[in-house]
């Protein structure tokens, strides 16, 4: 299966999921491709190609399952059962051997999880602010690139209160946010 058909597929589970389960906002069930998908993925101009990724609070796969049908090795992290339950109808549809879903909280998942810096990126798209998402990551000094809204320069001052690290900010190609790359944390 193309990579197209794949998006297109993903799209059509997205509505029907979404009739019984809020996955996204409803609102943008009728862009799903510019709003979500092409969101997402514009993350893979930013991402190196040899890592594996984990996406933390996947939610409706925004951009774990994106990246991965891109052809990256994700890791979804999904705290709530039934939105991990969508994630794994994906991935069985869209036929994603490189996909892989924790049904679990993402401190839960790292504390018994080896995770180092060479081989891993954190990734994340509307889940938590910037200051805990580096709470929960912060020890295993991987990078981590997020998609982010237009609040970024509050969220990167109050971070700094707590740490330190380099960044790389990007304007989204999809609306009024950025992508923002983390590294250098301490």
């Amino acid at each position: 299966m193309k990579i197209e058909e794949k998006f297109i597929i993903y799209e059509k589970l997205l509505k029907e999921w979404s009739e019984k389960m809020n996955l996204v906002a409803p609102s943008t069930l009728n862009d799903v491709q510019n709003r979500h998908i092409r969101d997402s993925a514009q993350l893979a101009q930013y991402l190196p190609h040899n890592v594996n990724i984990i996406d933390l609070g996947s939610g409706a796969g925004f951009p774990g399952v994106v990246l991965a049908i891109l052809g990256w090795n994700v890791t979804c992290t999904e705290s709530i059962g039934k939105k991990a339950r969508f994630l794994e109808a994906l991935k069985n549809e869209l036929d994603l051997p490189n996909l892989t879903i924790v049904n679990d909280r993402i401190e839960n998942f790292l504390a018994k999880t080896p995770v180092n810096a060479g081989n891993f990126v954190f990734t994340a798209r509307a889940f938590a602010p910037l200051i805990k998402i580096l709470d929960y990551t912060h020890k295993t000094k991987c990078r981590l690139f997020l998609l982010k809204g237009r609040e970024i320069e509050s969220e990167i001052n109050t971070a700094k209160s707590r740490y330190k690290f380099d960044y790389k900010l990007y304007k989204s190609e999809t609306g009024d946010g950025y992508i923002i790359s983390i590294f250098n944390v301490k």
